[in-house]
């Protein structure tokens, strides 16, 4: 087999069955787990899988920009932020992570709710402007222009400073075993502290988010209240509710 056949192959096996696991596809080939690995390792600097222990899963689409984010399943995270709405509840403090379902929450929220949210995205910010009873709390630092956050030393000191009810977690991959991902270490350094600063986390995941894995863990399943995706029928869904970790699915 060609090294490009071999690479159409795990292409075909990540969609199909959402993960490769290498010694079981190299037996399966009859080839070496080494070829197999530097396949992987190809198809990985290629952007087309991430790379685990043991083999690969798919690559999150949720990794582009944040102009390209924006416009991946529009209607699935406007689904998400509907679902995630009541969680904020009036009177409360709620922290907004940064990123395209968060806005798609801040913009959903009522006109008429009295609460405060804190945030380190300059665009959720500018969205609650408009709502007369938010107030808004925004944490300064190092602008990561990549996904419209603030993020480092500066960022994370700040957020040592407050605390809230909820907080509301945003994420590129949302995996059974691999946890909740993303592709940047200052990012998710950022996100894990204001996870601690929050009674209750709660992950917001659009069905493109479902399976895929990114480079850097955010947090283990089991640090978070729930997870809440529209993907109520996606197979990673069953996995999760399998393990113990709660679903707030979205009314269809």
């Amino acid at each position: 087999m060609l090294a490009a056949e071999r690479r159409d192959l795990l292409l075909a096996r990540l969609r199909a069955d959402g993960k490769i696991v290498a010694k079981d596809l190299a037996a399966e080939l009859e080839l070496s787990e080494d070829s197999i690995r530097r396949d992987l390792r190809e198809l990985a600097a290629a952007g087309l899988c991430q790379k685990v222990y043991g083999g690969a899963v798919p690559a999150s689409p949720a990794l582009g920009d944040y102009g390209t984010r924006r416009a991946i399943e529009p209607g699935s995270k406007q689904a998400v932020a509907a679902r995630a709405v009541p969680l904020i509840q009036p009177g409360s403090v709620a922290i907004l992570d940064g990123g395209t379902t968060t806005l798609a929450v801040a913009r959903a929220l009522p006109a008429t709710l009295k609460c405060t949210v804190i945030t380190h995205s300059p665009t959720v910010a500018s969205a609650l402007v408009g709502h007369p009873g938010v107030e808004i709390f925004m944490l300064g630092g190092r602008v990561f222009k990549h996904s419209a956050v603030t993020c480092g030393a500066a960022a994370a000191e700040a957020a040592e400073s407050v605390s809230a009810d909820v907080f509301l977690l945003g994420v590129t991959g949302v995996h059974p075993v691999h946890g909740l991902t993303t592709g940047d270490p200052d990012e998710a350094a950022m996100k894990r502290t204001l996870a601690r600063r929050a009674a209750e986390t709660y992950v917001l995941a659009s069905a493109e988010k479902l399976g895929p894995a990114s480079r850097y863990l955010v947090l283990p399943l089991a640090d978070v209240a729930a997870v809440v995706t529209d993907g109520q029928d996606h197979d990673v869904v069953r996995q999760l509710r399998q393990r113990g970790v709660a679903v707030l699915p979205v009314p269809v």
